[in-house]
């Protein structure tokens, strides 16, 4: 008997609207691993079998009755910040702990609308806002490659439950790299779309001011494809949203490979001195050596940053969103929320208007220098993340390539792509000590196309499966 759970989201489409499977069957599948795996995962922190089922029920019903649903079937898991309706959906908060969502959000209404069912709500940092996916509500979540490790954050829980194969497709949020970080160490494809593709006009209030956009998360680059091309429309509720008037048809070009005139750049260290272990680079570079065996010139070069672009720059602007939301808890609830939160939102409180004035000020520079580096380049090369997993209860990796690495370090080469709305996509591309690592496919905003296909012909290069063992 096959194993659906090993099923791309495509090819349990296809079948659902066939009748060779039925989504009742695949749903079935997904549910049982679940069952078995997640307890020592922690992945998935809201599970409700009968409302899968039911789900799974109505697609077969409407797939009998003739309906076309491009994702017929297909399991996905949804982001604990991420409205699902009826269901309690907490931010990874003791504050949010009786929340329930009054309404899907835009993105899980459009998903469940093409056939897709919903299988389990996934563990995230609290408010989203930490590099790993542990907190006071739920605990942390395991790295499905090694238990003992964390999978990243804050869509941890998303990765960990897409690598053990729970669902294909998983539905995050990416403020500064939570779906692109935990992808790379937990061998999986992140993407973030070009600010303003996905509508996310309901849910809840976003701390970042604009830099969050709906990810996604898959097994390979063509199931983020058609994830990101079923998402892809314009609602006038949301102020980012945009009528987009490019390629939206990824899953036909990420078959097709890229042209050899494409001119890519490679960026080690991203043009701002990061730290990056030399194993990681060497994996990372020993790819970029493949791309160029198979005949893509590939310059290295940066971006000329403004002076003084290193490590989230723009972090002032996230510590005082979430000192606007969440300051007045501090005095009552102050046990509830995580530590590390507690002292982000405390630098909020202090920060003042004029601060933050210069913190966007700065963030139109930056964008204004990846505007330029694009008109000599069409697309950028850089790691995803400069280290392997680390262990839980860490913030990250004490040090980097040799050297302190600071609470940020890990994630440095994500967030700059945030700032200026850009598409970036991660992908696996090999094993260090055991661990995988990612490579990280950036292009100009709203050429998710080209993004896209790259990274797919990168998963094609490179030529391998990246699955954690779990004895099946």
């Amino acid at each position: 008997m096959r194993d659906l759970t090993r099923l791309a989201a495509s090819e349990i489409a296809a079948g659902v609207q066939r009748r060779d499977l039925s989504a009742q069957e695949v749903c079935a599948a997904a549910l049982a691993r679940i069952e078995r795996l997640n307890p020592e995962l922690n992945a998935v922190i809201g599970f409700d079998r009968e409302a899968a089922r039911s789900e799974s029920r109505t697609v077969d019903e409407r797939v009998a009755k003739g309906e076309a649903l491009p994702l017929a079937g297909v399991p996905f898991t949804v982001k604990d910040n991420v409205w699902v309706g009826g269901r309690r959906i907490t931010q990874g908060s003791k504050l949010f702990m009786d929340f329930i969502a009054p309404r899907d959000a835009w993105s899980v209404e459009r998903l469940r609308a093409l056939g897709a069912v919903v299988v389990g709500i996934t563990n995230c940092s609290e408010f989203a806002c930490k590099g790993i996916t542990e907190n006071l509500a739920h605990g942390a979540t395991r790295n499905p490659w090694d238990r003992r490790l964390t999978p990243g954050g804050s869509s941890g829980g998303a990765a960990s439950a897409t690598a053990a194969r729970f669902a294909p497709l998983a539905l995050c949020t990416d403020a500064g790299g939570s779906t692109r970080r935990p992808a790379a160490h937990c061998g999986l494809v992140g993407m973030k779309p070009s600010a303003g593709l996905v509508p996310h006009p309901w849910s809840f209030a976003e701390p970042n001011f604009g830099l969050s956009v709906i990810g996604q998360l898959a097994r390979t680059v063509a199931d983020a494809a058609l994830m990101l091309e079923s998402l892809i429309g314009h609602d006038a509720r949301d102020l980012l949203s945009v009528r987009f008037a490019g390629e939206s048809r990824f899953t036909s070009v990420v078959d097709q490979p890229p042209p050899k005139t494409l001119r890519i750049a490679w960026s080690a260290q991203l043009g701002c001195g990061f730290a990056i272990d030399a194993d990681v680079r060497e994996a990372i570079e020993a790819a970029v050596r493949s791309l160029q065996a198979d005949g893509y010139a590939i310059e290295i070069a940066d971006p000329a940053w403004p002076a003084g672009t290193a490590e989230y720059p723009l972090l002032a602007l996230q510590q005082a969103g979430l000192a606007a939301l969440y300051g007045a808890q501090l005095e009552s609830r102050r046990a509830d929320i995580d530590p590390d939160l507690v002292a982000q939102i405390e630098l909020g409180l202090k920060t003042s208007g004029a601060e933050i004035a210069r913190v966007l000020l700065r963030r139109e520079e930056i964008t204004l220098a990846l505007g330029e580096f694009f008109q000599r380049y069409d697309l950028l090369l850089c790691p995803t993340a400069p280290v392997t997993a680390w262990p839980l209860g860490q913030l990250g990796p004490r040090e980097i390539g040799g050297r302190p690495a600071g609470l940020r370090g890990h994630a440095a080469f994500t967030p700059l792509f945030n700032y200026c709305g850009a598409p970036a996509c991660s992908v696996p591309v090999g094993l260090v000590r055991g661990l995988p690592v990612g490579l990280q496919v950036a292009g100009p905003r709203f050429e998710d196309a080209r993004v896209l296909q790259f990274a797919a012909h990168v998963e094609r290069i490179v030529h391998r499966e990246f699955t954690p063992d779990f004895g099946d």
